[in-house]
């Protein structure tokens, strides 16, 4: 088992190494044990790190993630919870229905917290100072480029009310450990300088690395989580091989050993009521599936297995190769949280969004806190293509996603995308840039640079910045050099500006036996058009406008006959198109016939001639 163990992480680390872009990264490796006490719902643990430090840079200080302390009365994220409670955005307050002011009523009993007992490096004790979800830890020596040291830690947690992610308890599954965040987690330094991002609200950004974590825990709990179980046979639950026995160690606690290898979180659960169930739909993929039915059936719960394998084959012929062996489907958290090989969900229905973080967070390794929109936009996008394909259902995926990003213009509380996540003023304006806009940015590109295109893009992003933190401009480089357009302006009105787009038309007339139509640009962000124009006879005509800014033009995208014009300059409002056909042959006019383009204004888009 060893021996296969290290051959997969050689292999994995051989294309982390070999695949890497110039840009540097840090490295990890995590050893932790904890050993947890299900009656006062705390545990005490060790942590050995190895450190890498491939930066150009010596490092003075490093810092690390707390997150559990964020669970206490006036910390920040309830300071801000209380704040957002206080705003009215769509029909109510702004808060966030899960946390609202619940911190602030927590007992001693109730609230999380990590608390360090002793941190040495190479051996050495360090100075570090609490900053409530970040410690700073000032080296007495400093981390020299190229390096790498080892960090000891003891450190002791108790595991919060369940409120955001993690926690115990939940009222609703009625799940005792959803356990994300758990454990003191080295902050990512990368060409930008240290991450000691504050948890506040939203998501995460972590180091890339290895993770090896044993837990001792009452022996009646059921665990899943990240990584491969390594002592199923000592374990049994489900996991151990057909037809093995089961040889537990006396005692009233198990001992669970995992290893995750290149991951940059590892999350678990836990509870003695789990139901485990697995499925290996390949030959190199188990799923499995832990659950109660608390509130969904055994049936609605044990569908996501059937669903899944029938997903797989579509996700990765369009996203990529899945590059685990395997991933777990957890009954938890407080709605669906995703995690390297694993996520926690609150009812089956959030199976799918979060298995595709997988790739979309899990293999990429993005800086949520600044491209949310990378996340769970290019998530929610891939959902909703993968949804398509499941049901069968034709018509235009992402409409729902259009449909919220055009309430959040109307609303008059947009934000950019390039807001840090946490600094958006309200919830409201973060859930739909980041979910629903992000989405409308992959859909829109595809209507730019055509839908094959852009299908080749998400998989040359795949090869190219999987297990290496791509940004929004690796992504565009990537969609430039496929496309051979120039795509820079899209980033920066459609992710830096909230900016619209808004096409109409202005007029139409007949002069020579031809039709003449003139359209005008109303909105601010100019866009590329396609115009079809639907005759009598039934026939149609595909007139395409290319914007001078792009340096290219789309293929045709199927065998409607197109005219292609000279590109439409961006600093001109108009434009006119011609068709050979007269005036009265015309039926019907529209600008944007797919309805990709998010222009905020439909009603003007089509013209119907009597």
């Amino acid at each position: 088992m060893k021996r296969i163990l290290l051959s997969i992480t050689f292999t994995v680390s051989l294309v982390f190494a070999f695949g890497q872009p110039d840009r540097w990264q840090q490295r990890v490796k995590y050893v932790m044990a904890i050993d947890m006490n299900v009656q006062t719902n705390r545990f005490a643990g060790k942590q050995k790190l190895e450190y890498w430090n491939n930066s150009p840079d010596t490092l003075t200080r490093v810092f690390y993630h707390l997150y559990w302390n964020a669970f206490q009365p006036n910390s920040m994220m309830d300071t801000r919870s209380r704040r957002q409670g206080t705003i009215q955005a769509g029909r109510g307050l702004d808060w966030d229905p899960r946390v609202k002011d619940r911190i602030l009523n927590l007992k001693p009993d109730e609230i999380g917290y990590q608390k360090i007992i002793s941190l040495k490096m190479n051996g050495r004790p360090q100075q570090y100072n609490m900053l409530e979800t970040i410690l700073e830890v000032k080296l007495d020596k400093p981390i020299l480029p190229k390096s790498k040291v080892v960090f000891d830690m003891e450190f002791e947690a108790q595991v919060p009310l369940q409120v955001r992610r993690s926690g115990r308890d939940n009222p609703t599954t009625k799940v005792r450990y959803s356990m994300s965040q758990w454990y003191p987690k080295l902050c990512e330094y990368d060409y930008e300088g240290w991450h000691p991002t504050p948890y506040i609200a939203r998501e995460f950004y972590g180091v890339w690395g290895d993770y090896d974590v044993s837990i001792s825990i009452d022996k009646t709990y059921i665990l899943g989580g990240s990584g491969y179980l390594q002592n199923a046979s000592e374990i049994g639950y489900g996991y151990e091989a057909p037809g093995s026995k089961v040889i537990r160690a006396p005692g009233n606690k198990l001992t669970w050993k995992f290893t995750a290898p290149n991951v940059h979180d590892f999350v678990w659960a836990a509870d003695p009521d789990f139901i485990h169930k697995s499925v290996k739909i390949n030959d190199s993929l188990t799923l499995n599936l832990l659950y109660k039915t608390t509130n969904a059936t055994a049936q609605q719960w044990e569908n996501v297995l059937t669903l899944a394998g029938r997903a797989l084959p579509y996700m990765e012929k369009t996203f990529g190769h899945y590059p685990y062996k395997q991933y777990s489907f957890i009954h938890g958290g407080d709605g669906g949280m995703e995690y390297p090989m694993a996520t926690l969900i609150i009812e089956p229905g959030a199976w799918l969004h979060e298995w595709l973080h997988s790739w979309y967070q899990g293999m990429m390794g993005t800086n949520e806190s600044l491209y949310a929109w990378m996340d769970e936009g290019f998530t929610q996008y891939a959902e909703e293509r993968v949804s398509a394909y499941l049901n069968g259902s034709g018509g235009f995926a992402q409409a729902d996603n259009y449909a919220s990003y055009f309430n959040v213009v109307r609303s008059g509380k947009e934000e950019p995308l390039i807001t840090h996540a946490d600094h958006f003023n309200t919830n409201f304006a973060y859930n739909v840039a980041s979910y629903s806009k992000g989405a409308v940015f992959m859909e829109q590109l595809g209507y730019i640079t055509g839908a094959e295109v852009r299908d080749k893009i998400l998989l040359e992003y795949y090869r190219l910045w999987r297990f290496k933190h791509p940004n929004a401009n690796d992504f565009i480089q990537v969609a430039e050099k496929v496309s051979d357009m120039k795509l820079d302006w899209y980033k920066q009105y459609w992710i830096n500006s909230t900016r619209t787009i808004d096409y109409a038309f202005d007029s139409l007339w007949e002069e020579n036996g031809k039709t003449k139509i003139r359209i005008k640009r109303v909105g601010l962000m100019p866009m590329p058009v396609d115009l079809q124009i639907t005759f009598k006879d039934s026939t149609k005509e595909l007139h395409y406008i290319p914007l001078d800014l792009m340096y290219g033009e789309k293929p045709a995208e199927d065998s409607t006959p197109r005219k292609v014009y000279p590109a439409w300059k961006w600093t001109n409002e108009t434009y006119i198109i011609e068709t050979g056909r007269r005036l009265a042959d015309i039926i019907v006019a529209e600008i944007d016939p797919s309805q990709r383009l998010a222009d905020v204004e439909r009603k003007d888009n089509k013209l119907k001639l009597q």
